[in-house]
Order: C-alpha cells, then sequence, then structure tokens
C-alpha cells in the first residue's frame, strides 16, 4: 500500500489490484500509521486511502490464531504482526498476498501465493 501510495516502484502493479483487494485493519493501521510519519494528517490519510476501495476485515479470534500460527515459518524472515496479518488473511480467503518485501520469496507455507510487487 505505501509503495502505491507514494508511487514507488511496483505500484503501477500493486494499482492494478485496486476495487479488488481486502486489507486487515491490522494492515491498515500500519499503513495510516506510516502515512501519518511521513507528515499527512490521519484526514489525508483516511481520503488517500478510502480512494483505493479496499475492503477492510476485521482482525478476528480466529484471525490472531491463524496469523500467531505462521510464526515458525517466518521467524527467520522476522516477519511483524502486519506481515502475519496479511498472510493469514491471504490464506484464508485464498488470495495472493502482494508484497514489496523480497523476504517473502522464501516462506514456504501451504495456501500462501506471493506476487512480488516489485
Amino acid at each position: 500500500m505505501i509503495a502505491l501510495l507514494r508511487n514507488e516502484p511496483g505500484a503501477e502493479l500493486i494499482a492494478s489490484y485496486v476495487g479488488d483487494a481486502l486489507i486487515s485493519t491490522v494492515t491498515l493501521q500500519e499503513v495510516v500509521k506510516a502515512l501519518l510519519v511521513r507528515g499527512f494528517t490521519l484526514e489525508l490519510a483516511r481520503v488517500m486511502i478510502e480512494a483505493l476501495h479496499l475492503e477492510p476485515r476485521a482482525h478476528t479470534v480466529e484471525d490472531a490464531y491463524a496469523a500467531a500460527a505462521l510464526y515458525q515459518a517466518t521467524k527467520a524472515q522476522s516477519n511483524g504482526l502486519g506481515d502475519s496479518t496479511c498472510m493469514a488473511l491471504a490464506i484464508a480467503a485464498g488470495l495472493p498476498a502482494i508484497t514489496t518485501d523480497r523476504q517473502w520469496n522464501a516462506l514456504a507455507i501451504p495456501g500462501l501465493d506471493v506476487i512480488q510487487a516489485r
């Protein structure tokens, strides 16, 4: 999301999924925070994100367990809360996870399809 909002390399690929993508509310929080750190106002961050027409998904108790269960498979890549939440959502929805993080290529997680944006 940050790559798209900042028009970084890979933004074109990410843009092709706009309107057809899910986002965990945990990941959404991380994106909003990243925009605030870069000096955007909360109101502008909301407008920018809403323009992407993403479908936010609440992070439930079951989602928390599913994301935590990925720890063993992701610990070598030091993936954080947002990453494991994104992966768990992609697996549950049967959709690919789009990332700019090349470390995800090293993951061997059943059901996780990763698309590298750059």
